[in-house]
């Protein structure tokens, strides 16, 4: 997990170069409380209008720029999290976490190279599985949770961006954590998980259901994320046999999509083209040697960042 960010303890006017070091941490912040990097990257942006919206002198009145920064992307990201709920009700079809861009292939023992320029820090909280889980939170306690779990953060600090007594936010961060263990995200070896996915690419570009079948949990689950914008499946589908039979008559309709391997969110996933166009990013969550769900983002807007990674 990400440890708590170091931040400038000095009185007077930060430097400029002291304050904008904390923008890949607030951008890793605002991404696994929102699960948007769009939304990320908005965050960062308005709490910089913020921060320079103040006066040299109240600037300068800031005993810790970094903890200030992070005060105000907390409560931005708290409101958004409010927000979000009532637009997903209008939402067309399912809601997926906006998929992490990583411009390396993994490689074939399995390891799992990082371009150093990547922004998002990749571990287990950027997961696919673990952001979903982290959405049936209410954002109190998403908030409060990721910033203790995972950034840890002290409850006397995270109170303040929640509006709560530090007693209260301690009880959110336990409410959270009991949603988690009541479904944990599963531990699977990278190694296992390239080699089922990739088998599970192999199958489906043969169009071979009964590989597939196997590939797949029998309770597996597949959410599909259009938008409204592309076609997708509205509800998940249920099921590895219904599951084998949806993705060769898909593969069969796109004739001319080719799969690509590609880390997704820090594990090994699939990226799907159309010519050049990047037209689906696929994840996965593989539980004793097999897929348990995948969520396929189709919705052009989430794919933003894969095009501009690929450009």
């Amino acid at each position: 997990m990400t440890s708590h960010p170091t931040s400038s303890q000095d009185g007077g006017d930060p430097d400029l170069t002291a304050v904008m070091a904390e923008r890949r941490h607030l951008r890793n912040l605002a991404y696994r409380l929102l699960g948007s990097l769009v939304e990320a990257e908005d965050v960062v942006q308005e709490t910089y209008v913020r921060w320079y919206a103040m006066s040299e002198e109240q600037r300068a009145a800031v005993r810790s720029p970094g903890a200030w920064l992070t005060t105000v992307a907390g409560r931005i990201c708290l409101d958004l999290l409010g927000s979000a709920r009532s637009r997903r009700e209008h939402y067309v079809g399912e809601w997926v976490p906006e998929p992490l861009p990583t411009r390396t292939m993994w490689a074939e023992d399995g390891a799992t190279p990082v371009d150093p320029a990547d922004q998002i820090t990749l571990d287990e909280s950027v997961h696919m599985a673990f952001l979903v889980l982290l959405d049936t939170m209410t954002p109190a306690e998403r908030v409060a949770f990721v910033l203790h779990d995972v950034f840890r953060y002290p409850f006397p600090e995270i109170a303040v961006i929640v509006g709560r007594s530090p007693a209260a936010t301690r009880q959110l961060a336990s409410s959270a954590r009991r949603r988690i263990a009541g479904s944990p995200p599963p531990v699977t070896s990278t190694t296992q998980h390239t080699a089922v996915v990739r088998r599970f690419k192999e199958a489906w570009e043969a169009r071979d259901i009964d590989a597939l079948v196997g590939l797949l949990d029998p309770q597996a689950v597949a959410v599909g994320d259009g938008g409204g914008q592309v076609s997708a499946e509205e509800r998940p589908v249920h099921g590895a046999a219904r599951i084998a039979e949806f993705l060769v008559g898909r593969a069969t309709a796109l004739a001319g999509v080719t799969m690509a391997e590609s880390l997704v969110n820090g594990q090994p996933g699939l990226v799907a083209r159309s010519g050049e166009a990047i037209v689906a990013v696929m994840a996965f969550e593989v539980v004793d040697g097999r897929i348990a769900r995948m969520w396929s983002v189709l919705n052009p807007d989430k794919l933003v960042a894969w095009a501009e990674a690929d450009a």
